[in-house]
């Protein structure tokens, strides 16, 4: 069999480190007539967690489902946290957006150009002044004004779109509005906001003229799982780049823009891929 033209499976777990998980993982795997083409690990000494991504080719009269269901089995006899997908699979992601433009336009261009492998059934906004370009790729653009008064109303509706598409990732690119504490937890996990600053800091209003003020020599951005604690959630990526003196506030906007977009675009596409396994507030993240 030429493993590497035959279809490919993607196994990603979780669980309490102790002896004899990869044996068992491999074994499997071997005993359904797979073949690993590419294994990573990791063991996290400190919370005693083992982690684990698996690329394998799998026999075409088999299928994903069926693997999947004789999979339960060893998972659930080492407590794992797992998924097991197609390579080819594409994933469902739903994009909001506000005013700015320069994260969902990298995002539309991989799309379009088929480096970040998903499908987008709906961008949503809560302002129409990205409604032409969205729908010029032949995307559904939906409104969702939001207001103090309609916020409830606009989130139930988002969340209700979510369940009607099927959504796997949710992704806030550069939408301008704080999610509930009960949407943050609906969508746990499934959700990935881009926060300028590479840690958190320089919070609220004019982000890149506090940075000015402060003299910073470094401007960065991070993509980050959301969590009900504003843009505190598990770090996913991270984009630095070095500014100096000579650099005025509409300077760092700019250079901001660009790790955003980087930062953003990289998070997106290592979770799509299943190579992002949430690690209590951490992650981690196998490239």
């Amino acid at each position: 069999m030429d493993h590497k033209r035959s279809q490919q499976l993607v196994l990603a777990i979780s669980c309490e480190d102790t002896t004899g998980i990869v044996h068992a993982v491999s074994g499997f795997l071997l005993a359904h007539g797979c073949n690993i083409l590419t294994s990573q690990q990791f063991d996290d000494v400190a919370e005693n967690r083992f982690f684990m991504r698996i690329q394998a080719s799998y026999p075409d009269k088999t299928s994903v489902e069926a693997l999947k269901s004789a999979f339960r089995a060893t998972a659930e006899t080492y407590g794992m946290s797992w998924s097991l997908t197609d390579s080819t699979d594409r994933p469902k992601i739903a994009i909001l957006v506000s005013k700015f433009e320069h994260c969902l336009n990298d995002l539309l261009f991989r799309w379009r150009t088929n480096q970040l492998k998903v499908d987008i059934p709906f961008i949503a906004s809560n302002h129409r002044d990205l409604e032409p370009m969205v729908k010029a790729q032949g995307i559904p653009f939906i409104y969702i004004p939001v207001t103090a008064d309609t916020k409830p109303a606009a989130e139930d509706k988002l969340l209700s779109l979510v369940k009607e598409h099927d959504v796997d990732l949710v992704v806030l690119a550069r939408y301008m509005q704080v999610l509930s504490d009960d949407l943050c937890r609906e969508l746990a996990g499934k959700a990935i906001n881009i926060h300028h600053s590479f840690l958190p800091g320089f919070k609220g209003a004019k982000p890149y003229h506090q940075a000015f003020d402060r003299g910073v020599k470094l401007v960065g951005a991070t993509a980050h799982y959301v969590t009900a604690e504003l843009d505190e959630g598990p770090i996913i990526e991270q984009e630095v780049l070095r500014v100096d003196h000579g650099y005025q506030p509409e300077d760092l906007v700019v250079v901001g823009r660009d790790a955003e977009r980087l930062a953003l675009a990289r998070a997106v596409q290592w979770h799509a891929e299943h190579r992002v396994i949430l690690n209590g507030t951490r992650t981690v993240v196998f490239k």
